[in-house]
């Protein structure tokens, strides 16, 4: 078989049930429930982070976030009891990508959207990580506290527009733009070589700023379902990190919000632009598609809770399976049948080698160590591997987590917190929504996962938080709030 062209389209903060397909009734997603009908719906994809740089290095490298060193959002900084691990501010280039391996083998390899793996400073754009073309990627996790914000012109926090977007239109929406500029690289291809988009919408990341008669329309669906009348946030408790000091933290218990509604029915249509493209240029059936989202839907926090995870617990920013469950979609009518829904785990990490394979291209194990290939599951239904999952997060969250690791190991999820050094342990088959601790009732498995995750983490070598000798004096007022992180040593790698 020819190697498939291979599009990746990789979603901001979706939550795992955001979408019609995955169990939402209030969002719309007609042309991605398609997806999934057409292909694998994987109902146990795991982010490898519950935030989005160490995530999006997961993808890139096939490597666990505390292999490659980006353990948090870059630039994210705070500190509580505990002073956050130090970090990587950008993808180290020792990290061999996908995107170089496929240009490689001969592929275009192009990058449309979110890159936040570093910028032209580091030396660390898309295109000093493999691919031959970056339109709309640097350092920006997201576009903050501009007028318009997802409307032309793109123009980050420093001021600075996105690269390969200066010149717009009046009006212009995001999604829209990387759409037509993923549609225009199709279209205009050289040669018959096979492809590999990475199309990374900044899409659905805050602040919430969609498109007019979307929101109109979501906002009447609201008031037909009784949805306007229900109080969603449920407050919760204060923030542990300093900058966050008396603050509340909100979690969200219901999917009504029509603001983000209406982000996704956006996206959703231009997800089905893509996809008609790929029919009238004849290579549907020889394109694979991977659709997924970075990190868990954001339903918990101060900044603001937009979506509902449940029964996952939590969201975005947590290690509970609602800030780790992503929506995980593959369709590629020429190599995998469709109309099938798998329920064992698996994660970012596999897409490396799992691409390789499709490409026929020999396995780098070295390279994507943390990943394996799930080809064999997508073309022919093979049972997945089984495997232990780890997490390192050691740093807080603004979403309001603590430091903290976490396990899976068959239908035991075990969860670590570095600053109380309480355990939490789950059985997800019996209890998915993690509200039922078992581990003062299975001490056996609570010692073997504690003890398992250690060793992982050596293997890996994760760097832990440290104490805060400053902490009491902070929170009594005698000494200002600083920054609780600092780079990783050795960023010039």
């Amino acid at each position: 078989m020819a190697s498939p062209n291979i599009i990746v389209i990789l979603v901001d903060d979706m939550g795992a049930r955001d979408l019609g397909c995955t169990g939402s009734t209030f969002y719309e997603t007609p042309n991605i429930d398609r997806l999934a009908a057409e292909g694998v719906n994987f109902t146990c994809g795991y982010a490898a982070s519950a935030l989005c740089s160490p995530a999006r290095a997961a993808v890139m490298t096939g490597r666990a976030p505390a292999r490659v060193g980006i353990t948090n959002y870059i630039p994210g900084n705070a500190m509580g009891r505990l002073l956050g691990a130090p970090y990587h501010f950008h993808l180290p280039r020792k990290n061999r990508t996908i995107a170089t391996a496929l240009s490689e083998a001969g592929y275009h390899t192009w990058h449309v959207g979110k890159w936040h793996l570093g910028g032209a400073d580091e030396k660390s754009l898309p295109t000093d990580h493999g691919f031959q073309v970056n339109i709309g990627g640097d350092h920006h996790g997201g576009l903050y506290h501009i007028p318009g914000v997802y409307y032309a012109p793109y123009v980050g926090r420093d001021g600075s527009v996105l690269p390969g977007l200066e010149e717009s239109r009046e009006g212009e929406y995001l999604t829209d733009r990387l759409t037509d500029e993923a549609i225009g690289l199709i279209r205009s291809r050289a040669d018959e070589r096979p492809f590999f988009l990475h199309l990374s919408h900044y899409a659905v990341h805050m602040p919430i700023v969609s498109p007019p008669p979307l929101v109109d329309r979501f906002e009447a669906k609201a008031r037909r379902l009784g949805l306007d009348r229900v109080d969603p946030l449920l407050p919760g408790e204060p923030h542990p990190a300093l900058h966050y000091s008396g603050q509340v933290i909100q979690r969200r218990t219901v999917q009504s919000d029509p603001g983000y509604a209406a982000m996704i029915a956006n996206l959703d249509w231009n997800v089905g632009r893509l996809m008609e493209t790929l029919a009238e240029e004849g290579v549907d059936e020889d394109t694979m598609v991977v659709f997924l989202s970075d990190n868990g839907g954001l339903s918990v926090g101060v900044e603001g809770s937009i979506t509902c995870n449940l029964p996952y617990a939590e969201g975005k920013g947590w290690s509970e399976e609602g800030g780790l469950r992503v929506p995980m979609l593959w369709r590629w009518p020429g190599g995998i049948p469709g109309g099938r829904v798998v329920s064992d785990p698996m994660w970012q990490c596999d897409l490396y080698p799992t691409f390789l394979q499709a490409a026929g291209i020999r396995p780098e194990i070295e390279s994507h160590r943390d990943g394996v290939s799930i080809l064999d599951t997508l073309t022919s239904g093979a049972p997945l591997p089984k495997r232990q999952f780890c997490w390192h997060y050691p740093h807080y969250s603004n979403q309001g987590s603590l430091p903290n690791g976490a396990i899976r190991d068959g239908d035991w999820k075990l969860i670590q917190c570095y600053e109380t050094g309480r355990t939490t342990l789950y059985n997800l088959k019996e209890d998915v929504s993690e509200s039922f601790d078992q581990s003062t009732w299975r001490p056996d498995v609570t010692e073997r996962l504690q003890e398992e995750l250690e060793v992982w983490r050596g293997e890996v070598g994760a760097i832990m938080p440290r104490n805060n000798p400053f902490y009491e004096d902070i929170l009594a007022g005698n000494l200002p709030t600083p920054n609780g992180q600092g780079r990783f040593p050795g960023e010039n790698e």
